[in-house]
């Protein structure tokens, strides 16, 4: 829901009323464990674009105009290689997106992707419009560049130039385990090596690719999560037995070390994927049954109640019990 959040917080800075839109897509903003299937959350970001009439969310003092997105790709095509295609596209977007910039550092091991605040602050350091200006920029330059490439590119590591936000821990899932935060601008890491990897892509390719464009970004290559997804699924299935590593990898026919290594090459890890699935489990049981803690924690496979408590409390830095209450009361969390 944070994203959402954040994609909504240019029509708030505009006075429109988002309601309608949300009632359209099924969508209850006060219900923070709602997720949203990829597909409607790509046909959402189309939709806030076109009420918008700006590609970057009316999160920037100038507005990235409809059609900057095709053009971008457009200029990308006939690039020998991902360097030099990521160096047009820095190009271009100091003209459409001046208020964001963007560097391309290559050391010998790794190359970074830098983007900070052109000029003054897009906002509040943590305010939700920002956080999300950062979180759509840096998903729009992967998934181009996967895209271009023809092949996932697990990203090594981000920095984020914020506080981490409520919905951190799903950056376990979108960007990568190694997420940091508090930094002065974004950096984003993956091996220097695939900068060399050649443009694999024609103007017929382009053509399929943008139907459904802006947002089909976000759907872009998740097989290069492919393994993240099936031992969440077998994680799930499992429930309430706690699936061990060992077991996991037994049934996708991997060895354990084989299995840690694919999830490290897709941003993740074994624990950060328990995790996470818990977690929305439980936020999604207690916002939509009356069950008792202890049942739910039972479910997810603690036998003791105090470790869950001490988890639930991890993820969103209140109780269970707590984080209940408020919901029922108001339908917001505490600050």
């Amino acid at each position: 829901m944070g994203f959402v959040t954040g994609m909504l917080a240019g029509m708030r800075r505009r006075g429109l009323d988002s309601g309608p839109l949300m009632a359209e897509f099924g969508i209850d903003l006060a219900n923070p464990a709602t997720r949203i299937p990829i597909d409607r959350y790509a046909q959402l970001y189309n939709r806030v674009i076109d009420r918008l009439g700006d590609e970057a969310f009316a999160l920037m003092p100038e507005p990235m105009r409809p059609g900057s997105f095709e053009f971008l790709c457009r200029g990308l095509l006939g690039s020998a290689h991902l360097a030099e295609a990521l160096e047009r596209a820095r190009r271009f977007l100091a003209i459409v997106l001046p208020d964001l910039a963007l560097h391309i550092e290559r050391g010998p091991e790794l190359a970074t992707l830098v983007v900070r605040e052109a000029g003054a602050p897009l906002g509040p350091r943590d305010d939700p419009g920002r956080v999300f200006a950062f979180e759509w920029l840096l998903r729009l330059l992967h998934g181009l560049a996967c895209w271009l490439v023809g092949r996932g590119l697990a990203l090594e590591r981000v920095a984020f130039p914020y506080a981490r936000p409520a919905h951190g821990d799903d950056y376990a899932l979108v960007y990568t385990e190694r997420s940091d935060f508090g930094a002065d601008a974004l950096r984003a890491e993956l091996r220097a090596d695939l900068l060399d990897l050649p443009v694999r892509r024609d103007e017929a390719a382009l053509a399929r690719f943008l139907e459904g464009a802006p947002g089909k970004i976000s759907m872009l290559y998740r097989r290069d999560r492919e393994m993240v997804q099936r031992v969440r699924d077998l994680l799930r299935a499992a429930l309430p037995e706690s699936l061990t590593i060992e077991a996991a990898a037994q049934r996708v026919h991997l060895s354990p070390r084989t299995l840690h290594r694919r999830l490290r090459d897709e941003g993740s890890s074994f624990r950060a994927i328990k995790d996470s699935l818990r977690r929305d489990i439980a936020l999604a049981r207690l916002t939509k049954t009356d069950r008792a803690i202890a049942e739910v924690a039972a479910e997810l496979g603690y036998a003791d109640t105090s470790a869950f408590y001490r988890a639930f409390t991890s993820w969103t830095g209140v109780s269970p019990d707590r984080y209940r209450k408020h919901l029922r009361a108001g339908g917001r969390l505490p600050a």
